[in-house]
């Protein structure tokens, strides 16, 4: 004998079971992009490093501000 199914207040229909018709989020994708191109700009500059100096390109400037920003 099988339970009934009881729909949280609001809900139209019962959840659907992720198939080949799911949909992925917005972000889901966005992340994954956003970072994989961070680390490959990283990379790519990594090869023209220099001794620090006075000057310092706009991009080890940004990472630096975003490091403080998260830690």
């Amino acid at each position: 004998m099988s339970a009934p199914t009881h729909l949280a207040p609001g809900r139209l229909s019962a959840p659907r079971a992720a198939g080949p018709n799911a949909r992925l989020h917005w972000w889901a994708l966005a992340l994954p992009a956003l970072a994989f191109g961070l680390l490959l700009i990283l990379l790519a500059g990594s090869g023209e490093a220099h001794a620090a100096s006075g000057e310092g390109s706009t991009l080890v400037h940004v990472t630096e501000r975003l490091l403080r920003v998260v830690g």
